[in-house]
């Protein structure tokens, strides 16, 4: 029995290579292009010692290289994510490029009118003060001297300031300028000529200065207040209010008078002359010496208190007068 299986055992073997190299596939035995085997070596006919067969070196001389041009190998990176920063670096970039900001709105200070003539402050005055209709206001704004204004101005408000003089260029071409206040200034000075051509001023203010002169006065103003600064008799020409047939309130309480302004108009209604040092009063001070009937109707208001004044010694002086004077011993 043992004798019949080893006498089989080179027949199978045959019968296996037969179909194996008789198939289809048999070009799968040996790679294209490569050696191969060779026909005659595995002749059946001149290889009978099947035991002595070495399958194991089968391809080792086969040539790899002429599959590197057909087979290429990649390699898959992921990719590495951005900085958290940088992200939104490139976030902005975008919404900036999406939604641009709004161009800048500038001003043209320098247009008609717009902000008011420029300042010595590099600033209209528009800006430096407030301007309602033809009313400007720069109080309290630290002012040395007195702004350029727009020429259609009416009323000038400059109160608490630290101007020190008024020049006669500061109100140049304002004929539309009815109202001035620079009350609580420094004003020691003015220019001669300073109010010359203001036709329409109607109340001028400079209480609370330095002044010791009046200058010129405009010939319709109607209200004069000059409290509380250093004026003297010298400092008022004598004829200084003669001519003002609008003016109605005289303010001049609180200086260095000694004596009373005269000829006073007869439009006058208020006259404030207390704590000065006024010491006499002159017949023609009120009244018309050369006119006996002449009767001062308008003036319903004098004060003449604080004054080392005795007014009861000067009878011939009020005598036209509808009211007394308040004040005197």
């Amino acid at each position: 029995m043992c004798d019949m299986r080893m006498s089989l055992q080179p027949q199978v073997f045959a019968v296996a290579l037969v179909l194996i190299f008789s198939s289809p596939y048999s070009s799968m035995g040996s790679p294209q292009g490569g050696p191969g085997f060779d026909d005659g070596i595995f002749d059946l006919e001149n290889y009978d010692d099947w035991d002595s067969l070495d399958l194991n070196g089968f391809g080792d001389n086969y040539d790899y290289d002429d599959l590197d041009g057909e087979i290429e190998v990649g390699m898959v990176v992921q990719p590495t994510p951005e900085p958290a920063n940088t992200a939104n670096e490139h976030l902005a970039e975008f919404k900036m490029e999406v939604t641009p900001p709004p161009a800048p709105v500038t001003l043209d200070f320098k247009g008609p009118d717009l902000f008011g003539p420029e300042t010595s402050l590099g600033m209209p005055t528009c800006l430096l003060c407030v301007c309602i209709s033809g009313s400007i206001y720069c109080d309290d704004s630290n002012l040395e001297q007195i702004p350029p204004l727009p020429k259609d101005t009416t009323h000038f408000y400059a109160r608490f300031n630290k101007i020190r003089h008024v020049k006669n260029t500061d109100f140049i071409n304002l004929n539309k300028l009815k109202y001035i206040d620079l009350t609580a200034n420094q004003i020691a000075g003015m220019d001669e000529d300073v109010f010359h051509n203001l036709p329409h001023l109607q109340d001028l203010i400079l209480a609370n200065n330095q002044l010791q002169a009046l200058p010129e006065l405009p010939i319709n103003v109607r209200y004069i207040d000059v409290r509380s600064n250093k004026l003297i008799s010298a400092g008022i020409h004598p004829d200084a209010f003669k001519d003002l047939s609008q003016l109605e309130f005289l303010y001049l309480s609180k200086n260095h008078l000694h004596s009373i302004p005269a000829p006073l108009p007869d439009s006058l209604r208020v006259l404030h002359l207390q704590n000065n040092d006024i010491q006499s009063l002159h017949e023609d001070t009120f009244c018309n010496r050369h006119d006996r009937n002449y009767i001062r109707r308008n003036l319903e208001d004098i004060r003449l208190d604080a004054n080392p004044l005795n007014i009861n010694l000067f009878a011939h002086a009020y005598v036209c007068l509808l009211r007394l004077p308040v004040g005197g011993r």
